[in-house]
């Protein structure tokens, strides 16, 4: 356990307090008087760390954390695939969860994945920028808020076939949902999953979310089940016969 150090606000020039802070001007101060008691402790090079940042249940539904962005697309996936469980569908359905989505530009461990279960269909599910937050523009990013349901992706990683599918099956359950606009990379596990052997007909499922990339990411609990009912009525109208070729 260790907290993040940085120089005192009082030591700082005028001009240096304006300035956002650099990675490189932070330090991790575990209490050690020296070099030596830190590797006594253990602490090496290169050790992973992770901000110690419980839940925390804001006004109706909401709940703020850290790391929602992309622990929210695991429960997602995972209660999908419980709600198949009682009555299970015709198409077979496995959850995946993969790493590296924030640094494999080549498509980290979704693309790896997608390669060993060389999937008919694939969703994949992660958050998105919630614009009902002061000093963001809705011109650019679209209208999603907090508990107005998932946000389906079209655009160039998105298959056309499978986001109409996704949008039919909202309509027909009653789910709400939003759409984006992606027309170049998505920047999630979709754009690895797309490419993988011969492409994969990919959908996307985003959910709404303030604060992306902090220790206060806030959700809507709401939008996490409605997300999980659309890909579980997905999946149920999957059959043999169904077929993504563009006509």
């Amino acid at each position: 356990t260790g907290v993040i150090g940085k120089k005192a606000i009082h030591l700082m020039t005028p001009e240096d307090r304006k300035k956002a802070l650099e990675t490189k001007a932070l330090w991790v101060d575990v209490g050690a008087l020296s070099g030596d008691q830190v590797r006594e402790m253990g602490v090496r090079v290169a050790d992973p760390m992770v901000v110690c940042q419980g839940m925390v249940r804001l006004a109706g539904d909401r709940i703020a954390s850290r790391a929602i962005d992309d622990r929210v697309g695991a429960f997602v996936a995972l209660e999908a695939i419980r709600m198949l469980s009682d009555d299970p569908p015709v198409a077979c359905a496995t959850a995946v969860a993969t790493v590296q989505e924030e640094i494999g530009f080549t498509g980290g461990g979704a693309r790896a994945g997608a390669y060993v279960l060389e999937p008919d269909v694939a969703i994949a599910i992660d958050v998105t920028f919630s614009t009902d937050v002061p000093d963001v523009d809705k011109k650019e990013l679209g209208e999603h808020q907090l508990g107005g349901g998932p946000v389906l992706s079209r655009g160039s990683a998105a298959h056309d076939n499978v986001f109409q599918m996704l949008t039919d099956v909202a309509e027909a359950e009653g789910i709400p949902y939003t759409i984006q606009a992606s027309p170049k990379a998505t920047r999630t596990d979709a754009d690895g999953i797309f490419l993988t052997r011969g492409g994969v007909p990919t959908g996307l499922i985003s959910i709404p979310n303030r604060y992306m990339h902090s220790p206060n990411e806030i959700i809507s609990i709401e939008d996490l089940f409605h997300s999980a009912r659309l890909i579980a009525a997905f999946i149920r109208r999957l059959t043999p016969e169904t077929d993504f070729t563009p006509r």
